[in-house]
């Protein structure tokens, strides 16, 4: 074998590995390219799905609806006769004050209204009536505990529905959780409110 050929061979086929390189490294560029766009697509799907309808409803109209039980639990810590109640009172307003706080800023993040457009019109459950804060508000002893024990069950009862239709339609995985803990907690709360109503 020639010396000539033997170079032009070697030649040949540093050539050929070298187109083979180039090859697997584009190939392994698109791919790349590829799969950074699904990811981006992925990404701004997830960002789409982050919330909806339902979600946005449930803070507006949750956050109203916690706000009345708070005003009433703070009646209850100058009006209130009965221990329990008041101890019951301070632990309403303790667990629904972070949710107000956490739906608010929910909704700040979603770049969506705190309240709901003409929502005086919209059914929230167990809610109060203009009247009856006014009683309560001026209720006191053994009158203000029944009265509060009434109304607080009722509230709490609203509450709930309304966490229930939102884990039906809802897709937020941190107001599902809200939901969750209204659910469980105010189901908790309302045992107690029923025992105490049973004694007063």
């Amino acid at each position: 074998m020639s010396k000539t050929f033997t170079v032009r061979r070697a030649l040949s086929a540093g050539i050929a590995a070298f187109a083979a390189l180039a090859f697997a490294a584009a190939c392994s560029n698109d791919s790349g390219d590829g799969g950074h766009d699904m990811d981006s697509m992925e990404s701004e799907s997830a960002t789409d799905a982050e919330f909806n309808d339902a979600d946005v409803t449930f803070a507006q109209m949750m956050i109203p609806h916690h706000e009345q039980a708070v005003d009433m639990a703070e009646l209850a810590q100058g009006q209130a006769a009965d221990a329990e109640v008041i101890a019951l009172a301070g632990e309403i307003a303790a667990a629904q004050q972070p949710e107000i706080d956490q739906m608010t800023a929910l909704l700040e993040d979603w770049g969506q209204p705190l309240e709901m457009e003409g929502h005086e019109g919209m059914s929230m459950g167990g809610m109060a009536t203009e009247e009856q804060m006014t009683e309560l508000a001026a209720a006191q002893g053994a009158d203000f505990d029944k009265l509060f024990v009434e109304l607080m069950i009722a509230h709490h009862e609203g509450a709930i529905t309304m966490a229930e239709e939102h884990h039906a339609e809802g897709q937020n995985a941190e107001a599902a959780e809200i939901a969750t803990a209204v659910i469980d907690t105010q189901t908790a709360e309302i045992a107690t409110l029923q025992e105490i109503q049973a004694r007063l």
